[in-house]
């Protein structure tokens, strides 16, 4: 059982519906009892660093996540991704979970429009398991103005917008796509299968 959690700023049913379609059973839910019993967790995200933080920090879900990242898979998807890092800094600095090393900045892409909206190629830095069956240059769709600004050994792939910018961190059990999984065709079904797998 995969928990994908609630906290009223993610973009819960379309990655559900992928995971109905590989046929991992999941939930959506806000306690933190189903959270300790599921085999891993999937924290999506849209909008703006802080207020999903403030969101999540309402939940009281926030240090029943950090444990549990201590004990399943971990995934989460764009801003969802942005908030496993230490802090962000859109509008305002702000704690992040904490769970993977690094911070949240802006984009510097010169010349090039923010929000950064479309496909683009990975090329594989550090190999995890969420790109087994991943080639080199698959494209994915990405929809972010913010990007993580962290180690490369934490970096599994990354794609080029005017600047190196992290599309797949990984440390330990918790592992991050700055793009959309759900909206990748069939490299993010992909790497949504190798996932489940992993929660087995």
């Amino acid at each position: 059982m995969i928990a994908i959690i609630d906290y009223g700023a993610g973009n819960l049913f379309s990655v559900k519906n992928v995971l109905d379609f590989i046929g991992a059973e999941s939930c959506i839910t806000a306690k933190a009892e189903e959270l300790a019993k599921a085999d891993g967790l999937i924290l999506p995200g849209v909008g703006a660093f802080p207020d999903a933080m403030k969101r999540l920090t309402a939940t009281g879900l926030v240090p029943v996540i950090r444990e549990q990242a201590q004990k399943k898979p971990l995934l989460g998807i764009c801003l969802g991704m942005q908030m496993l890092f230490e802090k962000g800094h859109e509008f305002e600095t702000c704690d992040g979970l904490g769970l993977i090393p690094g911070d949240v900045r802006l984009i510097e892409a010169a010349g090039l429009k923010i929000p950064h909206m479309g496909w683009n190629d990975l090329t594989v830095l550090n190999p995890c398991e969420l790109v087994a069956d991943v080639k080199e240059g698959d494209y994915v769709y990405f929809v972010h103005s913010y990007r993580a600004d962290t180690a490369d050994e934490n970096i599994s792939c990354y794609t080029v917008y005017g600047e190196h910018i992290p599309a797949l961190v990984h440390r330990g059990m918790v592992y991050g796509a700055q793009f959309h999984p759900e909206k990748s065709g069939a490299v993010g079904i992909q790497m949504l299968r190798n996932f489940a797998r992993l929660c087995q």
